[in-house]
């Protein structure tokens, strides 16, 4: 784990000491560290958000709640996770999911390679 992957965590974990366990603000913070365990470089953007008041978990879980509240059907909203994935990326500018794994992925065999002895 990277150093700002641990950085990220410990901000988030510090986060949810204040909110009840299992709280909807808990559970982002949750999901951010999912995040930040797969993608170090999305790690280092939320370790930098959360050092911001306005960018800690309480903001982020009100953003998935006013999208729930706007996608009511009767008295019952949800958020997928797929949503609840997509709202978080946007209110910390994180790369689509995927994106950072396929730009840090090794080029493979086949890949577009440029090889010298093409020229000779």
């Amino acid at each position: 784990m990277t150093e700002y992957q641990e950085q990220a965590i410990r901000a988030i974990e510090a986060q949810q000491e204040k909110v009840k366990e299992r709280s909807p603000q808990w559970m982002v913070g949750e999901q951010l560290k999912d995040i930040c365990r797969m993608e170090p470089r999305s790690a280092e953007l939320i370790a930098q958000d959360l050092q911001v008041e306005a960018m800690g978990i309480v903001e982020a879980e009100k953003k998935i709640r006013a999208f729930a509240d706007a996608h009511k059907t009767g008295n019952f909203s949800c958020v997928t996770p797929v949503e609840a994935d997509r709202i978080l990326r946007e209110f910390y500018g994180l790369p689509i999911a995927g994106e950072t794994a396929r730009e840090a992925a090794p080029a493979q065999a086949g890949d577009n390679v440029l090889r010298l002895e093409d020229f000779f």
